[in-house]
């Protein structure tokens, strides 16, 4: 087992996304084979090669690529790198809720529900079931981003009702460690999702963790590849999309209403974060809803 304290990934799914899925290949190589955990359930196909399999406390090895399932904060490091020889590694990464709190207790999700509870312990797949399941994960490739939830929620259903797995820590994996990043990140999170239309400055939010101010800054990137303007600032134009959405504002007071107090500054930022400026993406919005 790997001694050494797993490191905390804080994932944010892109812009209008609920999940994150990526693809790597030749082109787009999966540099993350740190120890680490996080709260969503990640499934992975490998396409083809071997490699090392490092979650929890099980260590293994796999051939012919690999379909696994890892549940919510169960520690793992990556699985391909330079000498794993596969075609490409596809990642789908959600949170138990990320389709509301209830969705997955109604009774059609309930075998979803007991294979997310196995999969505390690390599954992987094999079989027809490795064969079928993985081209499904790769074609998700080709698909719309609402094709894609629902080919999601089709193979984690097939994925519960198949017989060709293991469970790789059957007695389960207990983490150790104190795991302090999760509420501390938690508590920067809510922070900033009830407080990102004023100001926040950072020497407020690095003393509601204990940190000073440039330890603050050099930990929050470390862990979402973000400074800690640029999360605010994302923070704030999902709020800008939605009052485009569904308010009878004028930009400015969007702009304004949101946490922004300079309307060039919003105008070019918003288009940054969605490739159109706000008139753009309400004009656009608009045409969709005729």
């Amino acid at each position: 087992m790997l001694k050494n304290k797993p490191a905390f990934e804080a994932i944010e799914p892109d812009f209008g996304h609920s999940y994150t899925y990526q693809k790597f290949d030749a082109s787009k190589k999966n540099t993350d084979h740190i120890w680490h955990y996080h709260p969503e359930i990640e499934l992975v196909y490998v396409n083809g090669g071997a490699g090392k399999r490092r979650i929890g406390s099980h260590i293994s090895y796999y051939t012919d690529g690999d379909l696994m399932l890892i549940g919510s904060n169960l520690p793992h490091c990556g699985f391909t790198d330079k000498f794993t020889g596969n075609k490409s590694e596809t990642v789908v990464q959600m949170k138990t809720d990320f389709l509301g709190n209830d969705f997955f207790d109604i009774p059609e999700m309930r075998k979803i529900q007991n294979l997310f509870e196995v999969a505390k312990g690390g599954i992987a797949f094999s079989g027809s079931t490795k064969k079928k399941l993985g081209d499904k994960m790769e074609h998700l490739q080709y698909q719309t981003d609402f094709e894609r939830l629902l080919s999601i929620l089709d193979i984690l259903n097939e994925l519960s009702f198949s017989n060709e797995f293991k469970v790789l820590n059957a007695e389960g994996f207990s983490l150790e460690t104190e795991i302090k990043d999760n509420d501390r990140i938690n508590t920067i999170f809510n922070y900033v999702k009830s407080n990102f239309q004023e100001d926040i400055p950072l020497a407020v939010i690095a003393d509601m963790v204990s940190m000073t101010v440039p330890s603050f800054c050099r930990y929050f990137k470390k862990i979402t590849n973000k400074t800690f303007v640029q999360f605010v600032n994302e923070r704030r134009l999902v709020h800008a999309s939605k009052l485009l959405t569904e308010k009878h504002m004028s930009i400015t007071e969007v702009c304004f209403e949101c946490g922004f107090n300079n309307f060039s500054h919003f105008n070019k930022s918003f288009k940054a974060f969605t490739g159109q400026n706000p008139s753009e993406y309400r004009k656009q919005l608009k045409t969709v809803l005729k």
